[in-house]
């Protein structure tokens, strides 16, 4: 690894020939110094991110692609989204999709080795793709990066070129948990068995889950991420001491980044381990807890579209769903509130419109209720989510549609 100023680092990429696809760090990981530079020095690439935050160069000349869209990328007009399960990303990279460059965000270099911090992901599969095709790998060096052990773990010698940059790390906006999210928390923590292992996905509802299970105790986690409610566990107690939080990446506060920091407790890996439903279905009571914007009388959910169009993607549900399916003692469950406040329209609908992101869950919840959706035949699925699921105002409508699909609805 050759340390190089910002200028000498513009020389480099000024170099790289063609279209060059550039992966880069995600999430709230995203090396933004060193990305800048390279959008300075060339003219037109292609642009690899999961979960792109707002900022990312989208400007001519530059084509955003991703299996997982996130702030940044959302609605662009150059977006090319790949529809693919998470564990199935590096897959893409190793083959339809070769990297060219790849920029990461690290830690200070600690004894000829730097840590992928807050998140490995895809990043180790990019960087042995890109390797194997002569391209280059180049690190933002951060002193506040957290060096988090696992599969984060990087030698300075599969980096080809550095530049040092000393900002904060970015953090998504806290936002007040609402009334209805601890509700529908409060009903998935019910769900939830003893000496359960915890996945839970981002945002409001996840965030209630976590909060409504500080009581417990002998939970572990075998999660794609987590933010500061599984440090609110740790806290409480709950957490069974003997067993590693293990994950692939991680964004929250400035006190969760300061606890991972050299924590044996954590573990990131790569992708391809915490996201192959067949690891997943090794753990013990696993428990995926996944939201939806929307989902039918089919027992089906979207947590891709709106309206038809991207809104996100498939992530990690799909790996967990099928999973925990697997899980001795194991549960998936899908959580959303029973109406869309913003559009005022139930989010439980006769049938999906577009394409489905997942099937045959366990159980469906709202702050309405629970609908027990395993080892029930189709008609009473499509009841229980009516009764308990949808939005009172919603309920004869429904039921009309319901009657229509050929479902005995009363």
């Amino acid at each position: 690894m050759r340390t190089l100023s910002e200028s000498q680092l513009a020389a480099v990429l000024s170099r790289v020939a063609g279209v060059p696809r550039v992966v880069v760090s995600g999430n709230f990981a995203t090396p933004s110094r060193a990305l800048g530079v390279l959008d300075k020095a060339v003219a037109e690439y292609r642009l690899f991110a999961l979960n792109a935050q707002a900022g990312v160069p989208d400007r001519d000349g530059v084509t955003l692609e991703t299996p997982f869209v996130g702030a940044g990328m959302r609605g662009r007009s150059r977006l090319r989204y790949f529809p693919s399960r998470l564990s199935l990303v590096p897959h893409l990279l190793k083959g339809a999709l070769p990297p060219d460059v790849v920029l990461v965000h690290t830690s200070m270099p600690v004894d000829g080795t730097v840590s992928l911090g807050t998140e490995v992901n895809i990043l180790p599969a990019a960087i042995e793709a890109v390797r194997a095709r002569g391209g280059l790998v180049i690190a933002q060096l951060n002193p506040n990066m957290p060096y988090t052990y696992g599969d984060a773990v990087l030698a300075c010698d599969e980096i080809d070129h550095a530049i040092e940059a000393d900002e904060p790390l970015a953090s998504p906006v806290a936002r007040p948990v609402s009334a209805v999210s601890e509700r529908i928390g409060t009903r998935v923590a019910e769900l939830v068995p003893a000496s359960a292992t915890l996945q839970l996905g981002i945002g409001a509802v996840p965030d209630a889950v976590l909060a409504a299970l500080t009581a417990r105790r002998g939970l572990s986690v075998w999660s794609e991420m987590f933010s500061d409610g599984v440090l609110g566990l740790e806290r409480a107690g709950a957490l069974d001491p003997d067993v590693p939080v293990t994950a692939s990446f991680v964004f929250g506060s400035a006190d969760l980044y300061e606890w991972v920091d050299r924590n044996p407790r954590v573990r990131l890996l790569r992708t391809e381990k915490t996201n192959d439903p067949g690891l997943i279905a090794r753990r013990r009571s696993l428990v995926s807890v996944n939201g939806a914007l929307q989902v039918d009388l089919f027992a089906q959910a979207n947590a891709s579209r709106v309206r038809g169009d991207i809104y996100s993607g498939f992530g990690g549900q799909t790996d967990f769903v099928v999973g925990a399916l697997h899980s001795p003692g194991g549960r998936a469950i899908i959580a959303l509130p029973s109406w869309h406040p913003k559009a005022g329209v139930s989010t439980v609908v006769p049938r999906l419109a577009g394409p489905v992101t997942s099937f045959q869950h366990s159980f469906i919840v709202s702050e309405q209720g629970t609908a027990t959706i395993w080892g029930h035949d189709a008609a009473e699925q499509a009841r229980q989510i009516v009764d308990h699921v949808a939005h009172p105002d919603a309920r004869d409508e429904l039921r009309d549609a319901g009657r229509a699909l050929g479902f005995p609805l009363r």
